[in-house]
């Protein structure tokens, strides 16, 4: 007899439990906005990695596009740096951030996505041997390198433009 009396309680657990797992599959999902560092933050980080920078105004100021700023740059876009120079065991050497004079979108320099990375031999090397090529950028026909993880590294005339849309490699 005990047996009837449970089965209505559990039917109705069951049909809450369905409810509100069919109310939480169909409830938007809130996307967060990706972690940011200060300038300050982002130079500790990447001075303790053995990652340099230079700028050809010896300038951190974000609203100068002849500096170098790291100011509101993504932690993910920090730490893919970082991994990268961990994989590649090349120095790495950052030439533009987070300053104002690149091209806008959403995956842009401005919004914390992308760094500049200085040629060099070790750099070429590891990109174009370790990562799938792409294709060419449109525009500016920039070869395009995707890493494991996703991020893109793409050839310009004097550095690579890299989109960090995960931290890792």
């Amino acid at each position: 007899m005990s047996r009837c009396l449970t089965r209505p309680a559990a039917l109705a657990a069951s049909a809450a439990l369905l409810t509100s797992a069919l109310l939480a599959a169909t409830a938007p999902v809130a996307s967060a906005a990706p972690a940011k560092y200060s300038q300050a933050a982002a130079e500790k980080a990447l001075k303790r990695a053995g990652v340099t920078w230079v700028s050809s105004g010896r300038c951190s100021n974000r609203k100068n596009s002849r500096c170098t700023s790291f100011e509101q740059i993504n932690r993910s876009t920090v730490a893919g740096v970082i991994d990268f120079k961990k994989a590649g065991r090349c120095a790495v050497t950052i030439t533009a951030g987070t300053e104002k004079g690149h091209a806008s979108g959403t995956y842009s320099h401005w919004n914390g996505y992308k760094v500049d990375l200085k040629l060099t031999s070790c750099v070429n090397s590891y990109v174009t041997h370790r990562f799938t090529y792409v294709g060419q950028r449109k525009g500016d026909h920039a070869k395009q390198y995707k890493s494991p993880s996703g991020n893109v590294y793409a050839r310009e005339g004097s550095h690579w433009d890299v989109t960090y849309y995960r931290g890792s490699r």
